[in-house]
């Protein structure tokens, strides 16, 4: 769920829960109500993450970039090697 609709979700709630409370003594009903939407709207996130973070494309990915880290830092340290005989052989100035 995109964080704008989530947004906009709550903007409604908390509209509709004001149209309810025509006296200020229902201030405290207010709140409560959008505290409730609030909780389930941020309930409904953490489930898309954990789903996605659960996800074989993540998983995938995860693997993807355990496996080739060893290999990048091995790129890397035969970058490392090769610049320094270049700076090895670069002449004094």
């Amino acid at each position: 769920m995109k964080v704008s609709i989530l947004l906009l979700l709550v903007c409604t709630a908390v509209l509709a829960v004001g149209a309810r409370a025509e006296e200020p003594d229902k201030a405290d009903v207010v709140v409560k109500k959008v505290q409730e939407y609030v909780k389930q709207a941020a309930d409904a996130v953490k489930t898309a993450l954990t789903t996605v973070h659960e996800s074989e494309a993540a998983q995938q990915a995860r693997k993807w970039l355990s496996d080739n880290a060893d290999l990048v830092k091995q790129q890397l340290a035969r970058l490392r090697e090769q610049l320094a005989e270049l700076w090895k052989l670069a002449p004094a100035s």
